[in-house]
């Protein structure tokens, strides 16, 4: 099979009370996934989610990449074959501390950058 890019989108998460940075890269994906619609991927190619032709590749930026569980974003994610690779990016700034709204005092940036990647072969 051959894979070329179909769509980029670029995503941004923020957890305003707790530096969760989980919670914002969850966040980023949801809102690039929530900018565009892969319409021609299933009119014009056919394809359907799991049967291996669509993949995607996850780029996520984020202060504390240690800190980031990526279950929840291939959980996602999980109708097509997923990458998700983590760097060192996005944002940090101080916030206010509300403790029923999180842990910390930081807000926590962080933004994804999606691509798609479609089977070109057939």
């Amino acid at each position: 099979m051959v894979f070329h890019r179909y769509l980029i989108e670029i995503g941004q998460g923020v957890d305003m009370h707790g530096g969760d940075n989980t919670k914002a890269a969850l966040k980023a994906l949801q809102d690039a996934t929530h900018h565009c619609c892969m319409a021609g991927v299933h009119e014009i190619f056919h394809f359907t989610p799991g049967d291996g032709n669509i993949q995607v590749k996850a780029d996520i930026y984020a202060p504390k990449t240690d800190s980031i569980d990526t279950r929840p974003l291939y959980d996602y994610l999980d109708a097509y074959d997923t990458e998700i690779k983590l760097h060192t990016g996005g944002a940090s700034a101080p916030g206010l501390h509300m403790p029923q709204m999180g842990a910390g005092d930081h807000i926590t940036i962080v933004l994804a950058v999606l691509t798609v990647y479609v089977n070109s072969s057939n």
